[in-house]
């Protein structure tokens, strides 16, 4: 798959370079970025399209390479709306061309241009993807029967962003009962579906598999997909941050309305509510301030019941993908994934 990305990214940079020697800085940080990463995505495709009865070949390889560089685009728009300072231990992409602004002295704000290159570097990225979804070597018939998931994964995703930036715009005013449904949805709709139901359905669909697996496969992958996730924010709460690659308690810096949060809310005392309404979205948040965040988050019992949960979701996503119709080799290669997706530390 780094063959196909690396020899996309060449032609593109011709293509670029027809504009100018300048706009090279533009395909620096996708490189860089897509050298990276677990690439569960394109892993869950794969082997999507595998048990569905597809043949290995270039053109699935193709696919994959389109849902990375999808994957790029959300991750350098989702680090702009979070003001994340990295990514995979790399700055994130509107810091580096804030940094290639400062470095060479330029006029006007830095932080506006970092801005402005991030997200174009992310519109390219998501305009390729759809480039290279289109000119995947494989029958066209197949493409365009699974185009319709391709576009549904790029919409639904967009909308689940916007649900988690307004979730924390919101809070303040939005009804606390509602606090742990809305959460879910966000988890549901950011993550859970384009990361493991879509990439599933989307193999399927290019192998013309028959509506019975589809169905095991949505099964699967909103539970393991909603596991996923949850272990995401767990690990943007508590992770390391020499394995994560990003700062210990970034999401608790950034505000993030997760299920940790719901649930540590829901069941607070007044003085631990406090607490989290004091520090929870600081920029500035030192280690003192997420350490006493995380303290409530044990205490109040939010991070135990997370960890119950993901249990509960990947054993219904086990349990679906052991009534599925596919062959033992795909089965075991997705149990595989199933582990690596709720079990890592990165």
């Amino acid at each position: 798959m780094q063959v196909v990305l690396d020899d996309f990214l060449d032609a593109q940079g011709r293509v670029l370079a027809e504009v100018g020697p300048d706009c090279a800085a533009l395909l620096e940080g996708i490189r860089a970025l897509l050298r990276g990463g677990k690439r569960l995505r394109p892993a869950f495709c794969y082997w999507g399209y595998r048990g569905a009865g597809g043949a290995d070949g270039d053109g699935i390889v193709d696919v994959g390479a389109a849902l990375e560089l999808f994957q790029a685009a959300a991750l350098i728009h989702d680090d702009l709306m979070d003001d994340s300072d990295t990514r995979r231990g790399l700055p994130a992409a509107h810091r580096r061309f804030a940094s290639l602004h400062a470095g060479a002295g330029w006029a006007g704000s830095e932080e506006r241009f970092g801005l402005a290159g991030a997200v174009l570097t992310g519109d390219l990225c998501l305009g390729w993807s759809d480039e290279l979804f289109s000119a995947a070597r494989l029958p066209a018939a197949d493409v365009a029967r699974a185009r319709g998931v391709f576009s549904l994964m790029r919409t639904q995703l967009m909308g689940g962003q916007y649900l988690d930036v307004l979730e924390q715009a919101a809070a303040a005013v939005s009804d606390p009962a509602g606090a742990v449904d809305r959460a879910r949805r966000v988890v549901r709709f950011k993550s859970a579906k384009y990361s493991v139901e879509h990439p599933l359905l989307l193999g399927a669909r290019l192998a013309g598999a028959p509506e019975q697996l589809l169905a095991s496969y949505s099964a699967v992958g909103l539970s393991l997909g909603e596991a996923f996730q949850l272990r995401d924010d767990v690990l943007g709460t508590f992770g390391d941050p020499e394995v994560t690659g990003k700062p210990a308690g970034d999401d608790l810096r950034e505000g993030k309305r997760t299920l940790l949060v719901a649930l540590a809310l829901r069941s607070a005392s007044p003085a631990q509510a406090a607490t989290v309404q004091r520090l929870l979205g600081d920029p500035d948040l030192d280690a003192d301030g997420v350490a006493a965040l995380r303290e409530v988050l044990v205490a109040t019992g939010a991070a135990a019941a997370v960890e119950e949960h993901i249990a509960r979701l990947v054993e219904e996503a086990c349990e679906a993908l052991d009534a599925a119709a596919v062959d033992e080799t795909s089965r075991a290669a997705l149990h595989g994934l199933l582990v690596a997706a709720t079990s890592r530390q990165a």
